[in-house]
């Protein structure tokens, strides 16, 4: 998903809002344990409801609008609306669990107050924890959990996220991002698994975490495979771009991750907003229609990206013709996000004109109906507040900081890692005391920032933790007044927070001119200099890297760094391996796997303390080291 909305909520408080609207509408059980409907159950469930519903309600189960975009929460019953969503940095006053938990039930207790009392569901972009929530528990993004190699691990990272989001009532991630992303120069480099469609063929694992072994459970959210299809194999790297390649490598390369996630009962897929050999994938009944739900058998909904509908047409403003186009190629669910009014106006029109069919319609919204009652949101519709003290809670946080060591990649080693716990250490670099830069973008906000930006522990932190009164510890940011005295310098570097779009690097991928000057400062003091490469892709090093005692990718850990320091300090081995190929320089991209190019570092690579890289290593070269896939 994109861009936040911009208006803000009305003057009142969600808080108040809730207040207001619990004193007129029966108070509904919160989630909490139940078995699992029968699938016969829930089928003659939705025909029962549907039976009941005019096409206003249908019309508004097909739109999922942005909160900040409701004027008023009651707006959600006058329109019908089927889901509500916060984008990034859409959150509530106070951004905190309790907050969101209200938000959420004041949108919720709207939705039940119409005569049908159809639930809504509520979407976020938890896409490496509850990443919107002021204190949530934020785990590396998907790049370093691709280095992990683990399933395990990353199906329970999305179980973790799944009770974080329970206990503020959001029921719906849009995650995980399936693509394959095959130009590190594009802005999302980092919210792909891999470039080999393996890898986050098998990080589908995250699914069964986010949704559990059925929909339904004490704290199952829906899950959502995006962005289908082939947004990682834009010409040029190019957000929103064009993939230009022929319909064997769109099912060799991109379609796998898709399949597994289908296979593994997704609840929901997001359309990408990119095009195929110059057809908008929004529009396109093959790609949906025919490949997704007829040939994969998906049985769940299909959601639009940030009103993606409405770049049809190339011109700004719904009309509904793209309307027609899009729900008429398979889109089950359009997030409007804004424009409600005249979305549901032009969904109406169009339906009554003949120009969508009724069947399209009910198709539609039995794939969504059916993914509420399962979700058990009809029998208990209302945050489950026994799991808001799940939010960044201690375990959550722990569970992170194994996240983080296990996805750390060991690049290069002259014998100086892993350093000693006694010594003294001088620590540099913009992203060593900057939580905002280790946790990269869609974190609190759409794009990031830097700064102190949530809590959690920074990398310089961790170290200090971790060394305690037994070692001396001195930072500063640009590496003046180190000297000679030292033990080593860590020199902590890299990329700060983007998302899509401002993340797009089509001109390189240096290192920046602070980074190149702070560790050339250390170097100059001639001590062991060791670089830890904070980055959500690699960065173009081949110039640089052989005059680096070691070198370390950290990716974009999250909030806890500490995990970054047990791998520096010997307390676990690095066990991380590539799922990118490492450029040999920026020229060469797109380089991937098997295609001929000679990379700086190949697919797998990863270091570990009994080996060691050559000291003569040359601008171009390919690193010793192990090549494990």
């Amino acid at each position: 998903m994109t861009r936040t909305a911009s208006r803000p909520l009305s003057a009142l408080t969600s808080a108040v809002v809730a207040v207001v609207l619990a004193a007129t509408t029966p108070a509904p059980h919160p989630r909490s344990a139940a078995a699992p409907v029968a699938p016969q159950a829930v089928e003659d469930r939705v025909e029962q409801l549907m039976a009941r519903m005019s096409l206003d309600d249908k019309v508004g189960q097909m739109t999922q609008v942005d909160r900040a975009a409701l004027t008023t929460t009651s707006d959600v019953a006058t329109y019908r609306i089927g889901s509500v969503l916060s984008g990034g940095g859409s959150a509530p006053t106070p951004n905190t669990a309790q907050g969101w938990a209200d938000m959420y039930d004041a949108f919720q207790r709207a939705a039940l107050s119409t005569p049908l009392g159809i639930p809504l569901v509520y979407g976020v972009d938890a896409v490496h924890g509850h990443n919107n929530v002021h204190g949530a528990t934020i785990f590396p993004h998907n790049i370093g959990l691709g280095a992990t190699r683990d399933p395990e691990l990353v199906r329970r990272i999305g179980a973790a996220t799944a009770e974080e989001m329970t206990g503020t009532g959001v029921d719906w991630t849009f995650a995980p991002c399936l693509c394959v992303a095959r130009d590190d120069r594009w802005g999302r480099t980092y919210e792909s698994f891999g470039e080999v469609p393996e890898i986050p063929s098998a990080m589908t694992s995250i699914i069964d975490g986010f949704q559990g072994t059925a929909l339904g459970g004490p704290t199952s959210v829906l899950a959502t495979a995006k962005h289908y299809i082939g947004d990682g194999g834009t010409e040029g790297g190019v957000d929103q771009g064009d993939a230009r390649i022929t319909e064997q490598e769109l099912r060799a390369v991109h379609l796998p991750p898709f399949r597994a996630a289908v296979d593994r009962g997704v609840g929901s897929v997001m359309i990408s907003y990119s095009s195929w050999n110059g057809v908008k994938a929004h529009g396109h009944r093959y790609l949906i229609t025919d490949l997704l739900k007829t040939e994969l058998g998906f049985s769940g909904f299909v959601v639009s990206d940030w009103a993606g509908v409405d770049q049809l047409d190339g011109r700004r403003g719904f009309t509904g013709a793209e309307v027609a186009a899009a729900v008429n190629a398979g889109i089950d669910m359009v997030m409007v996000p804004t424009d409600y009014e005249l979305f549901t106006g032009l969904l109406k029109a169009e339906v009554q004109a003949g120009r969508v069919p009724q069947a399209r319609v009910d198709d539609a919204n039995r794939r969504i109906l059916t993914k509420k009652f399962q979700l058990g949101l009809f029998e208990r519709p209302l945050a489950d507040r026994s799991y808001t003290s799940s939010v960044g809670s201690a375990a959550h946080r722990e569970l992170a900081r194994e996240a983080v060591r296990r996805s750390q990649v060991l690049l290069r080693n002259n014998g100086v890692l892993p350093l000693g716990r006694t010594g003294r250490y001088f620590v540099a670099g913009k992203n060593a005391d900057d939580i905002g830069n280790q946790s990269g973008g869609w974190t609190i906000s759409w794009q990031g920032a830097s700064g102190s930006t949530t809590p959690g522990t920074t990398i310089l932190r961790g170290i200090r933790d971790l060394l305690g009164s037994g070692a001396t510890v001195t930072h500063e940011r640009y590496g003046n007044g180190v000297d000679g005295s030292y033990t080593a310098a860590i020199a902590v570097v890299g990329e700060t927070p983007y998302a899509e779009g401002r993340g797009d690097r089509p001109g390189g991928l240096p290192l920046d001119r602070e980074d190149a000057q702070t560790i050339a400062r250390l170097k100059a003091a001639g001590i062991p200099v060791v670089v830890v490469l904070v980055s959500g892709r690699p960065l173009d090093i081949a110039s640089q890297v052989s005059g680096w005692d070691a070198a370390l990718a950290a990716w974009l850990p999250g909030t806890e760094g500490r995990g970054v320091a047990d791998v520096l300090f010997g307390d676990h081995e690095p066990t991380g391996r590539l799922p990118v190929t490492w450029m040999a320089g920026s020229a060469q991209q797109p380089v991937n796997d098997g295609d001929g190019k000679a990379p700086l570092y190949p697919l797998g690579h990863g270091l570990g303390y009994g080996d060691r890289a050559p000291s003569g290593f040359t601008n171009g070269g390919t690193a010793v080291g192990h090549h494990r896939r």
